[in-house]
């Protein structure tokens, strides 16, 4: 059924949504498995770059075309992670942190609220870095 799922983008997306939402209701209803919650944002964190990164980085060529034929070739986008890999790496990220969520071995007692600046601090950074980056 994936090979079938591939040209319903957003129906998969919704249901990643939904996938997500559930995890975090049930985050919120347990009132535990922080540290559950925090890896998989580091996950979905990391797909995210990875989906935003080109396949060959431009950097390591030189900026403008040296040569006419160089100036009419054209290179389309190709990312490192494609969107359907994106996709299915979340939703099995995100199904696996829910399974996870009924086993007490992975509560682990953390204060969430610096895991929570900690990752909003890693997420801006990691950002800027990236849209610097996109911008050379």
């Amino acid at each position: 059924w994936l090979d079938k799922s591939t040209i319903h983008i957003v129906p998969r997306w919704c249901a990643f949504g939904f996938l997500l939402s559930l995890f975090f209701l049930r985050v919120y209803l347990v009132q535990g498995y922080f540290i559950v919650a925090y890896g998989l944002g580091i996950y979905l964190l990391n797909n995210f770059i990875a989906f935003l990164s080109p396949l060959e980085d431009p950097s390591d060529q030189p900026g403008l075309p040296t040569t006419e034929s160089e100036g009419k070739e054209f290179r389309p986008f190709t990312r490192r992670l494609p969107e359907f890999k994106f996709w299915l790496a979340c939703t099995r990220g995100t199904a696996t942190c829910i399974v996870m969520t009924f086993f007490s071995v992975f509560d682990v007692p953390v204060f969430w609220p610096i895991l929570l600046m900690y990752f909003f601090i890693l997420f801006f950074m990691t950002m800027k870095r990236q849209i610097m980056h996109m911008y050379k």
